[in-house]
């Protein structure tokens, strides 16, 4: 079967809305100054997807962990954080995600840091965004810049959306 095809089963089978959390890591943000979440969020909801569960939350890795956990206990299928990503002291959020990622896709932190490249020049190789499962949720961890955001949902994340949540629950 070629891609398209494969593409098109995929969208098929994931015709209903993809049940969604968003994680923004800041140690200043709060749901108010939150432009990176909400534009995750008006995104999603765009596509039609159903946003299960929202947090802010301290760049605390065992804060992080625990929502990760409860959202994906929780049912959702897709996670997505934003911040912590870079190479600060304070910036936690790839190890704690990464400790937990059962399987990783690495051509997404490829792909996003090409993308960067193109925007913002070398200073993309800065950001440590990753992707990849935990049990069977998708989790990517983005950058807290709401450019950032916004070009790894428009280019990457919201276009395969329907394609990667497929692969994870077909037998």
């Amino acid at each position: 079967m070629g891609y398209a095809e494969h593409e098109q089963q995929a969208r098929a089978a994931v015709a209903r809305a993809i049940g969604c959390g968003v994680i923004t890591i800041s140690d200043t943000r709060t749901p108010d100054t939150d432009t990176s979440g909400a534009a995750i969020r008006a995104a999603l909801e765009a596509e039609g997807h159903a946003l299960l569960a929202y947090a802010v939350v301290k760049d605390e890795p065992a804060q992080i962990v625990g929502l990760v956990r409860d959202m994906a206990a929780r049912g959702c299928q897709v996670i997505i954080s934003n911040g912590g990503t870079g190479i600060a002291r304070r910036d936690s959020t790839f190890e704690a995600i990464d400790a937990l990622l059962e399987k990783r896709l690495p051509g997404f932190g490829e792909l996003f840091r090409m993308l960067s490249y193109a925007d913002i020049g070398p200073a993309a190789m800065l950001s440590r965004a990753t992707a990849g499962l935990f049990g069977g949720t998708l989790v990517f961890c983005l950058p807290g810049s709401t450019g950032a955001v916004r070009l790894a949902l428009e280019k990457l994340i919201i276009p395969e959306l329907p394609h990667l949540v497929w692969e994870t629950i077909r037998q």
